[in-house]
């Protein structure tokens, strides 16, 4: 079946009917019933007629594989990516097993650990057929197995463990000695799947959710049911039919053109996942049941190219890093083998040298089969204006490859209760000459506040989380009024673009403000190769008191008659006020944050410009600031 053309198609039927003796619950969290679904024909007839038989079956099979060992005979880029992996392969049998340690709560960095384990050592075995690699994979899989668990209580830990076990019996084929083989599906079946289904105690609400959990811990559960299909084939096919079933709910939050809600590395995570579950349903069913046609998920390859700015940064909004590892991107190259798109095809990074390159990513392995089944069908392009919609809508204006001022802006709307949200709609951020100028403060290590008893996941007005300037407007640069949080469920969304030598988008931010304004309109335009406008039309109502317009800042400011002047890295940026002259900015140091829990970032600021109730003369009030470089 060619999987290029398969479509998702609508089915009447629920997973309830197919399986009435299992009872399902789900929380808030699970997505709805609504919208496209996937091709869901599971039950354990299909699994035995269409299950390929022959190993490798998950990402490799004999076909695929046969195509990589030609690639590696004759095209560099996958040469080089295979000595990159050998060579981080030869270091691990220097490393001491893995054993089952917790950070907090997490068993996830051991789970990581030996994916990354897998990708490296599976893939040098499937290749040269060392019996030294053979006997190390044997080795980490044992220490695994013999786990007490797979930590089932944070079920992201089991799905990625799964997920290495069931590619270390699969890329072994069969050359594992027989004991660790039933050793090992033994494992899968009672640390892995299992524990997936629900009892009167617990419930696998990410089964059927709508973030990253649902890729992560369903493509777990998809490889685990593939490997154990002939051991248990009623339990492989349940747990298929549920994953096909839910993973509709994360997918959703794709549509309608691309964005990642969660931010740029949780789209390398989570769109990870699906990639290489797409991979495995293909080489082992010979179909991805529509799961990547699926609305807006092929477009979401243009977003994480638009995320990454001339800087080395990333466009960091919500939980998002800050800045992008050097080596190529290896989920992005299966966007590249899907389309042909060269655009999504980072080959200079592919080609460095592999002592430059460092650790590689866990799922490297699978990685190189998708550069070697990449074949250029598009000519590489990416729009200089973009946007996005969806429940995190994002609008990027950028120069181009060519643009010798490296123009870059980044600018959103959505909501505090999004996946990983922050309280950011209107929020932007801004490079000129390869100098990040205005910044979003990003993330911080979860561990490091949820080990104080933090209560960072909360999603109410009142919730923990939005005490820290990582997660709330003060640290970001859009608009507070009367010194009061955004409302934590007020949808910002944007309401016009306009693309071309001077794009322009305009966010509706009412919503985040409540009653404390009428309405608030911020509009964004490039209206230069190095100037951003940004004009904010505010509607007070009778309980405005203070409007705040907020820039956030790591240059030095020197504050100017009719603005500010920003100065880093030997670099200048003006930000005119063109719209307030009798008003002056004022800066705010913020290094030491507010908090001891807060992010530390040396050299944060955030400039203000404060604009009281009774200067306001008009029903509407504009605020008219211009971010202007050398032209």
């Amino acid at each position: 079946m060619d999987t290029k053309t398969q479509r998702p198609v609508y089915r009447l039927f629920f997973f309830l009917l197919l399986f009435a003796s299992v009872s399902f619950t789900t929380d808030a969290q699970t997505g709805t019933e609504d919208g496209p679904k996937l091709q869901n024909p599971i039950d354990v007839r299909y699994v035995k007629r269409h299950l390929r038989k022959a190993q490798p079956r998950l990402v490799l099979n004999r076909d695929i594989e046969k195509r990589l060992k030609q690639q590696l005979k004759t095209d560099p880029v996958i040469q080089n990516m295979y000595k990159a992996i050998k060579h981080d392969a030869s270091a691990i049998p220097d490393e001491p097993l893995l054993e089952r340690k917790k950070i907090g709560r997490r068993l996830l960095s051991v789970s990581r650990e030996m994916l990354r384990r897998v990708n490296m050592l599976g893939m040098v075995y499937r290749i040269e057929k060392d019996p030294a690699i053979l006997q190390r994979i044997n080795d980490e899989v044992l220490a695994v197995c013999r786990f007490s668990d797979w930590n089932p209580s944070h079920y992201l830990d089991v799905g990625e463990m799964a997920l290495a076990v069931a590619l270390a019996l699969d890329w072994t084929a069969g050359d594992l000695p027989k004991a660790t083989i039933e050793e090992a599906e033994k494992a899968l079946i009672e640390k892995g799947i299992m524990p997936s289904w629900p009892t009167e105690n617990k419930n696998a609400w990410w089964a059927y959710g709508n973030n990253n959990w649902n890729q992560v811990c369903n493509g777990g559960m998809i490889a685990a049911s593939i490997a154990i299909a002939e051991r248990d084939p009623e339990l492989a096919a349940k747990t298929l039919h549920r994953a096909l079933d839910g993973l509709p709910n994360a997918l959703h939050e794709y549509m309608p053109s691309g964005i990642y809600p969660e931010g740029s590395t949780y789209w390398d995570y989570g769109t990870g996942f699906s990639v290489i579950t797409i991979a495995m349903l293909e080489s082992a069913f010979g179909t991805d049941f529509g799961y990547g046609d699926f609305p807006g998920f092929l477009e979401s390859a243009t977003f994480r190219v638009l995320t990454k700015a001339p800087s080395g940064m990333y466009y960091n909004f919500a939980d998002c890093g800050d800045r992008r590892g050097q080596n190529g991107d290896v989920v992005l190259a299966w966007f590249a083998k899907r389309t042909g798109n060269a655009a999504y095809f980072e080959r200079d990074r592919f080609l460095q040298p592999v002592d430059d390159m460092g650790r590689l990513s866990r799922l490297a392995g699978a990685g190189l089969v998708w550069l070697a089944q990449f074949e250029e069908e598009a000519e590489g392009s990416i729009p200089t204006a973009w946007k996005g919609g969806g429940s995190n809508p994002v609008v990027f204006f950028t120069g181009g490859t060519d643009d010798s001022h490296q123009y870059y802006f980044g600018g959103k709307g959505g909501r505090g209760t999004v996946n990983h949200g922050n309280m950011d709609g209107g929020s932007f951020v801004f490079e000129l000459d390869g100098v990040r100028w205005v910044i979003d403060p990003g993330n911080q290590s979860y561990e490091e506040l949820e080990k104080t008893g933090f209560e960072l996941w909360g999603k109410s007005q009142n919730s923990q989380r939005w005490t820290l300037l990582t997660k709330n407007n003060f640290g970001h640069s859009t608009l507070t009024v009367n010194g009061q949080l955004h409302q934590v469920d007020g949808m910002a969304t944007i309401k016009d673009f306009k693309d071309g030598a001077m794009p322009e988008a305009t966010v509706d931010l009412s919503a985040a403000f409540g009653d404390l304004l009428a309405s608030a309109q911020r509009r964004f335009v490039k209206d230069s190769p190095t100037s951003l406008l940004i004009e904010d039309e505010i509607s007070p109502s009778e309980k405005t008191e203070e409007v705040v317009w907020q820039l956030m800042t790591t240059a030095d400011v020197v504050i100017q008659p009719d603005g500010a002047l920003l100065r880093q890295d030997g670099k200048s940026l003006r930000v005119e006020n063109l719209s307030h002259p009798g008003l002056r900015f004022s800066v705010v140091s913020l290094d030491p944050a507010p908090l001891a829990l807060d992010r530390q970032i040396k050299g944060l600021k955030r400039i203000e410009l404060r604009i009281p109730r009774w200067t306001m003369k008009q029903a509407s009030e504009t605020i008219r600031i211009r971010l202007a470089g050398d032209r």
